[in-house]
């Protein structure tokens, strides 16, 4: 069995920011993940990635929320996308 690609895409975030989404189903869980998900789902404001979330093989689920990474707890596919659109929020405000 392959993987399969669920969500590609990249969302404008005004003039100088977007929103780059990768999900793929994996047939495998990815090393540090107990979950069938591979994904990157980042937001990148004047070409620098400032926050992302994403699950490399051996960290498992995490965060970067600029320069500082933190644990995530993934619980469903709806519920990280919520959670990244509503970091994406959050920093925005600042």
């Amino acid at each position: 069995m392959k993987a399969h690609l669920l969500v590609n895409e990249r969302i404008a975030q005004g003039d100088n920011a977007f929103a780059e989404l990768r999900v793929l189903s994996v047939p495998v869980a990815v090393r540090g993940s107990p979950h069938s998900f591979k994904y990157s789902l980042s937001l990148v404001v004047e070409g620098t990635c400032v926050l992302r979330f994403d699950n490399e093989a051996g960290k498992g689920d995490h965060y970067h929320r600029d320069e500082i990474e933190l644990p995530y707890r993934f619980t469903t596919l709806p519920a990280l996308l919520d959670d990244f659109w509503r970091q994406v929020d959050q920093w925005r405000q600042l």
